[in-house]
C-alpha cells in the first residue's frame, strides 16, 4: 500500500532542495558582480532570464548594461516592460543603455514615462536633464533644473544643471549664483570653482 505521507515528505525535500540551488545562484551572482565579474554573474541566471522571472529579466539586463552590451540590455528592459507594463525599474533601466549611446531622443520617452506616474522621481529627472543637456536644449533645461531645485533643495546635481544652462543662455549671473550653490552643497566641485574663478 502506498503512502501518501512519503510522497508529500519527498516532494517537500524537492521543493526545499530546488529553493536551496536556487538560492545559491542568486548569492553567486550577486558575488560575481561584486567582484567585477559581470559576465559570469549574468551567465549564471541567463536560464532564469529567458523566463518570465521578472527580477532574473531585470537583473540580467543590468549585468549586460554593466559589461557594456547596450544593445542586449536594451532588448532584456523592453521584455521586462512588455511582462509588466507597470515597472517603472524596468523603464529607468532603459534609459541606461540609451544614455551610453548617446540616444538621447530615446532616454526621453521612458523618463517621461516614469515622471507620469512618479512626478518628482529624481533618477527619471536627472536622466532627462542628462539628455536634455546633449541635446542643447538649454531653455527647457533651464526651466526643468529651476522647478526641481525647489524640491531637492539640498542636490548639487541639479543646480549644476541649472548653472549650465543659465551660462549657455548668457545669464551669467545666475550662473555664478547656481554655482555658489553648488560650492556650498559640493566644497571640491571643479567645474564649479573653475567657473567662479573665471567669472571673478
Amino acid at each position: 500500500m502506498l503512502n501518501p505521507n512519503k510522497y508529500i515528505v519527498i516532494a517537500s525535500l524537492f521543493i526545499s532542495l530546488s529553493c536551496n540551488a536556487g538560492d545559491s545562484v542568486w548569492k553567486k551572482s550577486h558575488d560575481l558582480e561584486k567582484l567585477g565579474e559581470y559576465e559570469k554573474a549574468a551567465l549564471i541566471i541567463k536560464p532564469w532570464a529567458a523566463s518570465n522571472d521578472e527580477y532574473a529579466i531585470l537583473r540580467y539586463a543590468h549585468l549586460r548594461y554593466l559589461q557594456g552590451e547596450y544593445n542586449e540590455a536594451i532588448e532584456y528592459y523592453k521584455k521586462a516592460i512588455k511582462l509588466n507594463p507597470k515597472s517603472l525599474s524596468a523603464k529607468l533601466g532603459l534609459s541606461l543603455p540609451y544614455i551610453a549611446q548617446g540616444r538621447w531622443r530615446q532616454v526621453v520617452i521612458p523618463t517621461r514615462q516614469v515622471i507620469v506616474k512618479s512626478y518628482w522621481n529624481s533618477t527619471a529627472h536627472t536622466q532627462l536633464m542628462k539628455a536634455e543637456e546633449a541635446m542643447k536644449k538649454w531653455h527647457t533645461l533651464g526651466k526643468h533644473a529651476a522647478d526641481l531645485v525647489k524640491i531637492y533643495p539640498d542636490d548639487p546635481v541639479v543646480y549644476g544643471y541649472l548653472a549650465r544652462a543659465r551660462a549657455k543662455h548668457g545669464n551669467t549671473s545666475i550662473a555664478a549664483a547656481a554655482y555658489e550653490e553648488v560650492l556650498h552643497r559640493s566644497p571640491d566641485d571643479v567645474e564649479a570653482i573653475t567657473f567662479l574663478k573665471d567669472y571673478k
